[in-house]
């Protein structure tokens, strides 16, 4: 049990450590747009290189992590992401930069897809849901990202140097916390024996519904506050706290998330989450009023907050010996929704006014309440 122990806490670390870091990259974009002299469209196409990279480092990942087993390539995972996040505060320009965001989202889709792996390994031993609180994790990781950056901003430190202490650190916590993961290398065999295989139809129905609602998640970050402004006139300092809003009530959410899912299931969860948060963009989205508007994206941070960790928890536990590449698969596809989202509610803001494109999200969320049976074999977390 304290070898268990153990081994979540150094989950929660290895989340942490990649929200701090990415956290930390995304306070310094725009000294890093400034110091490379490029221009808001050019970042824009550059951050589509962070999102390839992830999309690459989480398919790599799922493949070597079932094979040669979690212990071995999540710290290796932690070195390279730490190691890898100096990159974007030494580019002097669009090519040095575009390389370094690549370099680092790969790392960061490495680091993702293995402690969501070894997440799953220490649920499978807890026999109980844990994965939510994982999550909850990650975001107070950049949490503390925030509020580091803010300090080391004004002390007018460099983007270089806050990055490379900060990595220097990663690297640091990623080799002294390995020796407390958990080694589930001898489950790859029974997947290797087979041969190539053909992946499960729920697994990718589980990536599907992850793309939705990631996307839900990504438009709520991204839109939120020029919604408040732009449509109902809010100041810069009230809008602010529409995202503040959502991000608060999804990391509480999460914090909670587990405990609710051993009562109710993760089908509930899944269903009723995806329900609320549906009623929260909506309700955002068509209200005349700053207050609802915040009640509403309030709303929908509660209830999205513990739909995503169970389609991870779900395809992790599919199949044994395959838990990194399915979950690879729902983590990949997951995260373009995330990438997607902004750029496709902005599009349709070139149709209809920015409200009615939220409705694209509550549609999401619906289709995802009503496909919540997908993880029906797994009301319960195996033995």
């Amino acid at each position: 049990m304290n070898a268990l122990k153990a081994a979540r806490a150094a989950t929660f670390t290895y989340f942490a450590l990649n929200g701090f870091l990415l956290g930390l990259w995304l306070v310094h974009i725009p000294t890093v747009e400034q110091r490379t002299g490029i221009d808001h469209a050019q970042l824009g196409r550059l951050l589509l290189l962070l999102g390839l990279g992830a999309f690459l480092g989480m398919r790599f990942g799922g493949k070597i992590t079932d094979r040669v087993g979690v212990k071995l390539v999540l710290p290796i995972s932690g070195v390279f992401c730490s190691v890898s996040a100096v990159l974007p505060g030494l580019a002097t320009g669009q090519w040095t930069l575009g390389a370094a965001l690549l370099i680092f989202g790969f790392g960061n889709g490495l680091i993702d897809v293995c402690m969501n792996a070894h997440a799953v390994v220490v649920e499978r031993h807890y026999k109980r849901p844990v994965m939510s609180a994982f999550h909850a994790t990650w975001s107070l990781g950049g949490v503390a990202a925030a509020l580091t950056g803010a300090r080391t901003l004004g002390w007018e430190l460099s983007p270089a140097t806050t990055l490379g202490v900060a990595g220097a650190l990663g690297v640091v916590v990623s080799i002294v916390t390995a020796k407390a993961l958990l080694n589930e290398k001898e489950e790859a065999h029974v997947v290797q024996a087979a041969g190539r295989r053909k992946v499960p139809r729920r697994i990718w129905v589980m990536a599907g519904l992850a793309g939705m609602i990631m996307l839900s998640e990504g438009s709520a970050n991204d839109w939120s506050v020029l919604h408040l402004q732009d449509v109902l006139g809010a100041s810069p300092q009230v809008a602010a706290l529409a995202y503040g809003a959502f991000a608060t009530t999804m990391t509480t959410g999460r914090l909670l998330a587990d405990r609710i899912t051993a009562k109710a299931g993760p089908v509930a969860v899944l269903r009723w989450g995806s329900a609320i948060g549906a009623v929260g963009i909506a309700t955002a989205a068509l209200s005349p009023w700053i207050w609802l508007a915040l009640a509403g994206w309030a709303i929908a941070g509660a209830g999205l907050a513990g739909t995503v960790p169970q389609l991870f928890s779900a395809a992790g536990h599919a199949e044994t010996g395959a838990a990194a590449a399915n979950m690879s698969r729902v983590v990949g596809i997951g995260y373009v929704g995330v990438l997607a989202g902004p750029a496709v509610i902005g599009w349709l803001t070139h149709l209809v006014p920015l409200n009615v494109a939220f409705l694209l999200p509550v549609a999401f969320c619906v289709i995802a309440a009503f496909s919540a049976n997908v993880l029906k074999t797994q009301e319960r977390v195996p033995a």
